[in-house]
């Protein structure tokens, strides 16, 4: 007789309108103008996802210059890209689609905003991240600077500490935020904060479903791509919720039996670049090891939507 399991699920989980609309952006310029259809960097970071857009005929290149001369779309990534990639596109008259997330674009013209008004920008992110590269890239060298840590911000010493603002990176966790955003106000009064919060609606709501189901469970399973900044978020946030056991896993098939031992409740989330499918599948695997009981734990309805890029909406007829 198999043993007893409660699943809690995590509501809300896995895809964020922002992924819905560039994945769709991908399948609708494929069906519009067929195989192949470039895209920039992985459009989202799951690696399921990008690998069905491989079979269904996108091709992922890290930069421009692996694109041919062509008159094939070029689809810009969910996370964003510096001012000079689309200058290129252009440049090279490329036919390229810019499926950056719209919560994304807000913050890069923020950015700007601050910077024509005269003041030096600090973005609170992780150096390296897609989305961090391209918003920095809205701006000249030397215009923005990152900050990763409260400690960063205990080293900054701006040239006039009474002209500077910040801005965040979309994914990050809520509570690391708050602690570097009140370390980088305590230094910097004057500093001017975002009008709405960076921290997408999305980050927001899956790290309080992980908050509310974490202390309940003997472990947490957050379903995303170890490169997923909002999915590795979630893990943290369990962790810190109180949770014994919280493990990031791909698919099925990676998750790591002998870690779990002899469960009687877990919790499972996915990252905003996971589907559904992925969270199914792992269900199934616990499935066929325990009696599975799965009640589903919600903390916020979402109903945002985001329209395609323009260049791929249905034409209306006249």
């Amino acid at each position: 007789m198999k043993p007893r399991l409660d699943i809690l699920l995590c509501a809300p989980r896995g895809f964020c309108a922002g992924v819905v609309r560039a994945i769709d952006a991908v399948e609708q310029a494929l069906k519009l103008h067929g195989a192949p259809v470039y895209v920039r960097h992985e459009i989202v970071h799951n690696k399921y996802v990008v690998e069905g857009l491989r079979r269904k005929g996108a091709i992922f290149v890290k930069e421009l210059s692996e694109v041919p001369d062509t008159a094939r779309p070029v689809i810009f990534s969910a996370h964003g890209v510096p001012k000079s990639v689309p200058a290129d596109a252009r440049e090279r008259q490329l036919n390229a689609i810019d499926a950056t997330c719209p919560l994304v674009t807000k913050v890069h013209r923020e950015a700007e905003i601050h910077h024509k008004r005269g003041r030096h920008i600090i973005m609170v992110g992780h150096a390296g991240h897609p989305e961090v590269i391209g918003t920095m890239g809205q701006l000249p060298e030397g215009a923005i600077t990152l900050v990763e840590t409260v400690d960063d911000v205990a080293a900054l010493s701006p040239a006039d500490p009474e002209a500077l603002a910040f801005v965040t990176q979309t994914t990050l966790s809520v509570d690391d935020t708050a602690e570097i955003v009140a370390a980088l106000q305590a230094r910097f009064p004057a500093m001017v904060a975002p009008h709405k919060e960076d921290i997408c609606y999305a980050t927001t709501n899956r790290q309080e479903a992980v908050k509310a189901v974490a202390p309940q469970v003997d472990a947490m399973i957050v379903v995303g791509s170890p490169n997923s900044s909002n999915s590795q978020r979630l893990r943290e946030v369990a962790e810190r919720a109180g949770c014994p056991l919280s493990r990031l896993v791909l698919r099925a098939e990676d998750i790591d039996w002998a870690a779990f031992g002899a469960l009687r409740s877990l919790g499972i989330t996915a990252g905003a670049s996971a589907p559904e499918i992925l969270v199914e599948e792992i269900i199934d695997a616990f499935a066929a090891r325990y009696e599975v009981d799965v009640r589903q734990v919600s903390t916020a309805d979402e109903s945002v939507f985001f329209p395609l890029p323009r260049e791929l909406r249905p034409t209306q007829p006249a």
